[in-house]
């Protein structure tokens, strides 16, 4: 028997000792985060998947696992199929799948720290038609089995100083009291992690990757602030930092303060709170409102623009250095997926201004690649192979922006199939359409969503993931509201407006499963268009994209002359940052194409 199956046994155990005949396993935390702490990683260890977006269900006699198309490979390689049946969402969900499958009058378990009043309405109701009830738990049934499970990070919270936040906290601060008066309200919520470190100016360890800190606060009317966040995290710098105005607070004391509440005005994001915090606003009068850092922190300031420029010229070196490197070293047969993945951190911790990576580095080769968000590791690293396609999607977390990049090399030395060449391209002018959209103010992203697949779609062929997500400023590497995406497949937040100082990814892809993946990403910055009340996007990624690859018999002159100029673009932004023979090979890189192969 399994690791995994084993904790499935102990599971059922352990529910049937509570008296629950399921329980639902999200993957999230009680900030409803999309990545968290080694602590609240409970999907993982019960299952086996490590992806960002899933969800189990566990009855007594059988157990299903919730994941999107971005998934679909991933969640069939880490987790039991014998253990779990595998579903789609969002053709179904969690809520609806209990509605079919739970017993009549059955009692189904879940965690209120970890699932949003709305789910739990939702499946609330679901049960209900089969006479069934959903019942939170006091404690976590998982908890109560994960004997080894790791303590809360006590990471120190670090100050993120204005020089490169563009704004203090305290001017944040006012904003948002100025929100609450405008909405007649006394306090507002703010449980995600992202907008909390946004909104004090404070970052962390707590979360690999993203640098936020553990905690919960409240914003009031008056500008004052209440944070709760566990006292060993904070010194007198953090202290000096936050000023007066803002009162600290044990994290585990957050309920005690949501009832203290009761009587006031309390705003409170329905998608970022859990239902636990809802369910603390005892006698409070709630006003669902967005967490009023959602937009702000979306749009980017001057000083985030520019420090995100600088950002993506350093990290593009040391990308730009690493293709060179695998060029050179993988036909040699001695490279691996993860030794390529460690070379390429290692280039960009050279530049000395490296925090963190943004995300677990996607080293794909071959079929490894047509797994959209593969992670690697010692036990699925494949040695890189001569003629044969390499996926590399990567990023890191400087003190003055987040970066996030792929792409897709041929490795050599032989030429590379009409098929690959054919997806490539077909990839590369969805890319470039999408890089070159001009749009009236007020376009939201699921009406671009089609430029990037437009020449798939031709062919018959898709990808099943958004076309683009927002990306933060030394935050997190998704960030909403803004998304590009195809409404029709479920993604969430395609319809909010584009607005200048967004910062969103441009990553159409192409994946033949057990053979290989194209992905092209850059990010990109949504700024005015030359015409007024209209938008178009700056391209802030600094890469080459390989040329080996391209079909330029099935480009236009215009897509020629983008590829053209973004080439020569790189070559001036990076060549003074290359030494000699690394210049010499990005100038070959990015040379122009053949001018005389093209469509009109």
């Amino acid at each position: 028997m399994s690791t995994h199956t084993q904790r499935l046994v102990a599971l059922r155990a352990e529910l049937a000792r509570q008296k629950l005949d399921g329980f639902v396993v999200p993957l999230t935390d009680a900030h409803m985060s999309e990545y968290v702490g080694e602590d609240a990683k409970r999907l993982e260890w019960l299952t086996g998947f490590g992806g960002s977006a899933g969800t189990a269900v566990v009855l007594a006699d059988t157990a299903a696992m919730f994941v999107d198309g971005r998934y679909t490979l991933q969640v069939r390689d880490q987790v039991s199929g014998d253990d779990y049946a595998f579903e789609n969402v969002p053709a179904t969900s969690a809520a609806a799948w209990l509605g079919v499958h739970a017993p009549e009058g059955a009692r189904i378990g879940y965690d209120p720290w970890l699932a949003t009043r709305g789910w739990v309405k939702a499946a609330g109701e679901a049960l209900a038609k089969r006479g069934s009830e959903l019942v939170a738990v006091e404690r976590n049934p998982i908890d109560a089995i994960w004997v080894d499970r790791p303590a809360t990070s006590v990471a120190p919270a670090v100050v993120h100083p204005d020089e490169f936040a563009g704004q203090s906290s305290a001017e944040k601060r006012a904003n948002i009291a100025a929100w609450l008066q405008e909405k007649q309200a006394d306090t507002c919520v703010l449980a995600a992690l992202d907008s909390i470190a946004w909104c004090f100016n404070i970052r962390g360890s707590d979360v690999s990757h993203t640098p936020v800190v553990l905690a919960f606060a409240l914003i009031h009317a008056d500008a004052s602030a209440d944070l709760f966040i566990a006292p060993g995290k904070v010194d007198e710098h953090i202290s000096a930092h936050l000023g007066a105005n803002v009162h600290l607070h044990p994290y585990d004391s957050f309920t005690t303060a949501l009832n203290a509440l009761s009587g006031k005005r309390v705003c409170v994001d329905p998608t970022s709170s859990v239902a636990a915090i809802f369910d603390a606003l005892t006698g409070a009068l709630i006003i669902e409102a967005r967490d009023p850092c959602v937009l702000p922190k979306a749009l980017k300031n001057p000083t985030e623009i520019a420090g995100t420029r600088t950002a993506h010229k350093r990290d593009g070196a040391a990308l730009t250095r690493f293709l060179n490197w695998l060029e050179v070293k993988a036909p040699t047969g001695t490279e691996t997926e993860l030794s390529a993945a460690n070379h390429l951190e290692a280039l960009r911790r050279e530049t000395n201004a490296l925090r963190d990576l943004s995300f677990d580095t996607i080293s794909g080769s071959g079929p490894n690649g047509a797994i959209v968000h593969y992670r690697v590791s010692e036990e699925t690293s494949r040695k890189i192979e001569t003629n044969s396609m390499m996926l590399i999607d990567s990023g890191g977390q400087y003190l003055d922006g987040t970066t996030d990049v792929t792409r897709t090399i041929w490795i050599g030395p032989g030429a590379p199939p009409e098929e690959e060449r054919d997806r490539f391209t077909r990839v590369l002018k969805g890319h470039i359409a999408l890089a070159r959209a001009v749009f009236p103010r007020g376009t939201r992203g699921s009406a671009l969503d089609a430029l990037a697949r437009q020449h798939l779609w031709a062919a018959g062929l898709d990808y099943a993931h958004g076309t683009g997500h927002g990306v933060g400023s030394y935050l997190g590497v998704h960030e909403g509201p803004q998304r590009i995406a195809n409404p029709t497949g479920g993604q969430p937040g395609t319809e909010e407006p584009l607005q200048g100082g967004m910062i969103i990814s441009n990553e159409p892809g192409f994946y033949k499963t057990g053979a290989y993946g194209i992905r092209i990403e850059n990010l990109v910055l949504v700024t005015e268009a030359e015409h007024e009340g209209y938008l178009e996007f700056e391209t802030l990624t600094l890469a080459p994209i390989d040329r080996a690859l391209i079909d330029t018999s099935l480009l236009t002159r215009d897509e020629l002359h983008w590829i053209d100029t973004y080439h020569a673009r790189v070559r001036t932004e990076l060549g003074p940052q290359m030494d000699a023979a690394g210049k010499a090979w990005l100038d070959a890189a990015c040379a122009p194409l053949d001018q005389h192969a093209h469509r009109t």
